[in-house]
């Protein structure tokens, strides 16, 4: 392995304030029932900044002001003209992507290589593309003269704070809504920095409203009676409460959950590619990735030759400060999901799985977990069927593609799986029997805002990104 010298991005490029308000109405505004609490650097246990955990009242007046603005202005934008705020969201997102990026990898953990390279393309990326729907949504196939539904309440969670934003927000306002959003109480920061772009795109007053807060801020924004449409993507057992929250109600509710990826490997695959892809399906943002191909399935003639290799390739992955382009694996994002980590992979440990782990020094300070992989996993361990969300690797193997099929399906998740061969009629037979919303071939973790995205089962329903992402939010 290569010993690389530091190469530290430069945080002085962020500017950081000790303390935040909530964003109602245009403006930055101090709670009127809210507490203040603090959120930290993952890698260093740092204290960032203090943020406000929003009230019942703080959340009425952040309703009332998106209703507001929207019966007053923005519903009654010709969407060419929304589109021209969209454009101009987008192209600020570029000029201060830097700033951003560095922004999300302090307050998140994840590299800043990850951080600068996927998420904030793919943010602006999304503003770009739905500022071309909003002049075109009697085109997009839910009739001529589609309506907007309202004030969108959306939660997103902290694995990608600005592109879970952008994902929601973009469809939204293209469509004519206006929006409450809370951001993770974990990574409220870069929502906090988009505030001030809006602020910059001179973003009507009350289209985007942020509110602050944990699970019981969240609570409040989705039963509020004010909202229209909820938008949720974070754990299955939240997105469960929310369904029952809003069942027997007009709300429209798009839930984006939880994940245990099946990538398949046969043995005809292009082994080098196949084993980059493995890595960049569940060592990306240190597994913190709801479709993360978590469950590796290798045809079993080929198990012992992969195996050696990816432990080649784990071996050469550089753990360590966000900051530091050189870094391929960041920091847990919280003590809390840290623990959850450690205490399925004692459970594989206890349940009979063999554990490895990558070579790595770990730091002194912050939350941190090396890549690591079971091996003698079977269909009923804990670690092949719960969610980890931590860059924990599963290997299980078969020895026909029937059998891939039946294990990769048995789970009770459905949001993504891969495919690694090089014959085109196996990766058509696997992808019409995958139970997925989204089947990779030949690659992982590749997304585009022209894509929809999605599962089934207790992945969720509804769709996110391309023409199908205008139907959540259109009164159709």
């Amino acid at each position: 392995m290569f010993e690389y010298a530091p190469a530290p991005e430069s945080r002085s490029i962020v500017d950081i304030h000790p303390s935040y308000g909530l964003f109602v109405d245009g403006d930055f505004v101090d709670p009127e029932d809210g507490v203040r609490f603090k959120t930290v650097n993952p890698a260093t246990e740092e204290v960032l900044a203090e943020v406000v955990a929003a009230g019942p009242r703080d959340v009425d007046r952040a309703v009332a002001a998106a209703r507001a603005a929207h019966e007053t202005r923005w519903s009654t934008l010709p969407g060419r003209e929304r589109a021209k705020y969209l454009y101009r969201l987008a192209r600020i997102v570029q000029e201060r992507s830097r700033e951003l990026a560095v922004l999300e990898s302090i307050d998140n953990g994840k590299p800043i290589r990850e951080s600068r390279d996927v998420d904030l393309p793919l943010v602006a990326a999304h503003f770009f593309y739905y500022a071309g729907w909003a002049d075109k949504l009697g085109y997009a196939g839910f009739g001529p003269d589609p309506r907007p539904l309202g004030v969108a309440g959306q939660v997103i969670p902290w694995n990608f704070p600005l592109l879970m934003l952008a994902w929601k927000l973009a469809p939204a306002l293209a469509c004519g809504n206006t929006v409450v959003l809370k951001p993770a109480e974990t990574t409220p920061l870069t929502a906090l920095a988009f505030a001030e772009i809006c602020q910059q795109a001179d973003l009507p007053p009350g289209v985007v409203n942020i509110v602050t807060g944990a699970g019981e801020t969240g609570r409040t924004l989705v039963e509020h009676p004010g909202i229209d449409k909820v938008a949720f993507t974070g754990s299955t057992e939240v997105g469960r409460q929310i369904a029952r929250s809003v069942a027997g109600t007009t709300k429209k509710v798009t839930l984006e959950l939880g994940g245990k990826a099946a990538n398949v490997v046969f043995d005809d695959a292009p082994l080098d590619q196949a084993i980059e892809g493995i890595v960049n399906g569940i060592f990306f943002n240190q597994g913190h990735v709801c479709c993360a191909g978590s469950r590796l399935l290798v045809q079993e003639s080929i198990a012992d030759d992969l195996l050696d290799q990816l432990k080649r390739r784990l071996a050469t992955l550089r753990l360590g400060d966000p900051l530091d382009k050189n870094t391929d694996v960041g920091a847990i994002n919280s003590s809390e999901q840290l623990q959850r980590i450690r205490l399925l992979s004692d459970i594989g440990e206890q349940e009979g799985a063999e554990r490895w782990s990558a070579p790595c020094e770990l730091p002194d300070r912050g939350f941190w977990f090396p890549p690591t992989v079971f091996t003698g996993v079977t269909q009923a361990h804990r670690i092949a069927r719960e969610e980890v969300f931590g860059p924990v690797l599963s290997v299980l193997t078969f020895r026909t593609p029937a059998e891939a099929v039946e294990k990769a399906n048995n789970t009770p998740y459905g949001l993504s799986a891969g495919v690694w061969t090089e014959k085109g009629s196996r990766i058509l037979w696997m992808a019409q029997r995958l139970r997925a919303g989204v089947v990779w071939a030949n690659t992982f973790n590749r997304f585009d805002p022209s894509s929809p995205f999605g599962g089934y089962k207790e992945s969720g329903y509804g769709r996110e990104g391309g023409r199908h992402g205008l139907e959540a939010y259109l009164d159709v």
